[in-house]
C-alpha cells in the first residue's frame, strides 16, 4: 500500500470514531500496519497518577502533570517477547520535559533520529534497539489549536526520510484533532446523560412533592432563619436543619440552594425513612447491571445525580448505623463505588441534612455515629414551630388559600378576621403542614366561596389524656425506688419477650410504645446487658 492509500484510509477509519479509545487505538493499529514501522505509541498529558511508584519518579521535576501511555501497538521479531500493545511498562509515564518524549510533550517540536545506528548514544536500551533491528525514531507532538495534547513515537526498522516525517506529522495532526473531538463528544454525552437523569429526578420530585412556595412570613423567628440561610448559602459548608415535622425544613434547604453558586444545577432528596433498609446503599451510590436480583439495569445513585449541585439527606436519622460509615466516607473523600462495580467515582456534592430527631441522644445512645454528626452539624439552623410564630399564620393561610383556590378550581372571598382568629387559636401540633391541609379542606368544602374553617377533627386526632379510672385515683403512694424498681422490670420483660431486639416490629420499644432511641438511653442508663 502507498504512503497516499495509507494516510487516506487513516483518515477515513478515525473520522468515523467517537470515543477517546477508538480514536487512539486506530492510530497506532493503522501505523504499526505498515512494514517499515515496528512500533507506534501515544502519550497523553494527564495529571500524575502513580507518581509514588513511577519508574520515572528521580528523573520527575513536576508531580503535577506526565505523559501517559495510552495506546500503544507493534510487532516484535521475538516471539518470547511481551505483547507490544500493553500499557504497563517501564516508559509508561515520561516526565515532560524529560527525555526525548517528556521534551516533545514539554516543548511541542518534533524529534527524530533518522537513523539510530549513527546516532546510538540516545537509546535507553541499545541491546533492545540492536535485537529488533530498529533503525529510526520519530516523535511528533500532539497540537489542537495551539494546546499540546501529547505525544505520538515510532520506531521504525529503516531509516527515516524527510516524506516520512512529513507524512508522519499528517498523522499527527489528523490524531490530535481527532483526540480532541472525541474527548468533546464525551463530554457532551456526560453532560446529556447527567441532564437526562436530572430531568428524571425532577420530574420525581414535582409528581411527588406538594411544594408550599417561597418562605412567607415576617416573625422575628423566620427573619433569624433568613438571616442564616444568608450567611450560610454562599458557602460549600454542610447544614444541618433541626426542627419538629411540618415546619418546612425542605423549603429552607431549597432556599439555601436557590442562594449558593450550585443554584444552576439540582438539588436531589433523599427521604431516608422511605428507603427500605436493604436498598440504602443502591438508593445513595447507584449499582451496575447484574449486581443483585432484580439489578436489571445499571443504576445512577443520587450521589451521582447531585454531582455538582446539592444533596437533601431528608430524615437523616433514620440512616441505619451500618451505612453511615459510608456516607461519611463519601462526605470525606468525595469518592464511592456503585454496588457491583469496581470503578471509583468522584462526587462533588454539597450537602444538607434535615431531621426531626435529637441527634446527639442518638449519638448518646449509640445509634448514630458522632463523627457523622459532628460531620453533618457544620452550620446547624433550626426552624421554629409554627405555634412559636403565630404571626405568620395570617400571611402563610392566605397564600396557601390562593394556591389552593387555583388548584381545586374553587371561588374564594378570603378569610375573615373570624378565621384569623380561629387558626391563631389553634396550637398547630402538624406545624405548616397541617395548617395547608385545613386550607385545602376548607377551600374543597366551599361552595359559594365563603370560608369555614373547621378544627374539630384535628383536635379529635390530637392525643388526649384518658379519664382517670379508680385505680389512677388511688390514695396509695409508690416510692421513687419502687418506681424505679418496677420500670426496670417492665423494661427488662419486654426485652426478654422481644428477644432483647428493640427495633422494628415486635421489638422491645413498640411492646412499651416508646422511640427505639429513647429506649436505647433507658437500656444504658440502667446498666441492663443481655445475658450470655
Amino acid at each position: 500500500m502507498s504512503v497516499s492509500e495509507a494516510l487516506k484510509g487513516l483518515l477515513l477509519e478515525v473520522g468515523q470514531q467517537r470515543s477517546l479509545d477508538a480514536v487512539l487505538r486506530v492510530v497506532v493499529d493503522r501505523l504499526a500496519e505498515e512494514e517499515h514501522i515496528a512500533l507506534a505509541r501515544i502519550w497523553l498529558i494527564r495529571p500524575g497518577d502513580i507518581c509514588a511508584t513511577c519508574p520515572m519518579a528521580p528523573e520527575c521535576p513536576d508531580q503535577d502533570r506526565c505523559l501517559q501511555l495510552v495506546a500503544s501497538a507493534g510487532h516484535s521479531l521475538s516471539s518470547a517477547a511481551p505483547c507490544w500493545s500493553r500499557l504497563d511498562g517501564d516508559f509508561r509515564r515520561f516526565p515532560l520535559g524529560v527525555r526525548k518524549v517528556g521534551r516533545v510533550g514539554a516543548s511541542g517540536d518534533c524529534v527524530s533520529v533518522l537513523d539510530i545506528q549513527e546516532e546510538a548514544e540516545w537509546i535507553a536500551r541499545p541491546d533492545w534497539a540492536r535485537q529488533e533491528a530498529m533503525r529510526g525514531f520519530a516523535g511528533q507532538p500532539l497540537v489542537f489549536k495551539g494546546e499540546i495534547l501529547g505525544v505520538l513515537a515510532v520506531f521504525t526498522r529503516s531509516p527515516l526520510g524527510q516524506s516520512c516525517l512529513d507524512w508522519l506529522r499528517m498523522i499527527a495532526d489528523l490524531a490530535a484533532a481527532s483526540i480532541a473531538n472525541a474527548r468533546a463528544f464525551e463530554e457532551i454525552q456526560s453532560l446529556r446523560k447527567q441532564l437526562e437523569l436530572e430531568n428524571a429526578y425532577l420530574k420525581e420530585e414535582v409528581f411527588e412533592s406538594r411544594a408550599y412556595g417561597d418562605i412567607v412570613g415576617q416573625s422575628p423567628a423566620l427573619r433569624n432563619i433568613i438571616q442564616q440561610i444568608d450567611l450560610v448559602a454562599p458557602t460549600d459548608a454542610s447544614v444541618l436543619i433541626l426542627g419538629e415535622s411540618g415546619t418546612g425544613k425542605e423549603l429552607v434547604a431549597q432556599e439555601i440552594h436557590r442562594r449558593s453558586e450550585r443554584q444552576g444545577r439540582a438539588m436531589v432528596r433523599v427521604n431516608c425513612a422511605s428507603v427500605p433498609r436493604e436498598l440504602y446503599e443502591s438508593e445513595f451510590f447507584g449499582h451496575a447491571k447484574g449486581a443483585f436480583t432484580g439489578a436489571v439495569r445499571d443504576r445512577a445513585g443520587r450521589f451521582e445525580l447531585a454531582n455538582g449541585g446539592t444533596l437533601l439527606l431528608d430524615e437523616v436519622g433514620e440512616i441505619p448505623l451500618e451505612l453511615q460509615s459510608k456516607l461519611l466516607r463519601v462526605l470525606q473523600e468525595g469518592t464511592y463505588e456503585r454496588i457491583g462495580e469496581e470503578k471509583t467515582r468522584t462526587a462533588d456534592v454539597r450537602l444538607i441534612a434535615a431531621t426531626n430527631r435529637d441527634l446527639k441522644v442518638e449519638v448518646e445512645a449509640g445509634t448514630f455515629r458522632q463523627d457523622l454528626f459532628y460531620r453533618l452539624n457544620v452550620f446547624p439552623i433550626e426552624v421554629p414551630p409554627l405555634r412559636k410564630r403565630k404571626e405568620d399564620i395570617p400571611l402563610l393561610a392566605e397564600v396557601f388559600l390562593r394556591q389552593a383556590a387555583l388548584s381545586f378550581h374553587r371561588p374564594c372571598k378570603g378569610l375573615s378576621q373570624g378565621n384569623i382568629m380561629a387558626l391563631q387559636a389553634h396550637d398547630w401540633p402538624g406545624n405548616v403542614r397541617e395548617l395547608l391541609n385545613v386550607i385545602e379542606r376548607a377551600v374543597i368544602t366551599s361552595r359559594t366561596g365563603d370560608i369555614r374553617i373547621d378544627l374539630s377533627h384535628v383536635q379529635q386526632g390530637r392525643s388526649r389524656r384518658p379519664d382517670p379510672t379508680p385505680a389512677a385515683t388511688s390514695t396509695t403512694v409508690v416510692t421513687d425506688a419502687e418506681m424505679k424498681r418496677r420500670d426496670r422490670e417492665n423494661v427488662l420483660a419486654a426485652l426478654t419477650q422481644a428477644n432483647w431486639r428493640v427495633h422494628g416490629p415486635g421489638g422491645a420499644a413498640e411492646l412499651l410504645g416508646v422511640r427505639p432511641t429513647t429506649l436505647a438511653s433507658r437500656i444504658k442508663r440502667m446498666g441492663l446487658t443481655k445475658p450470655e
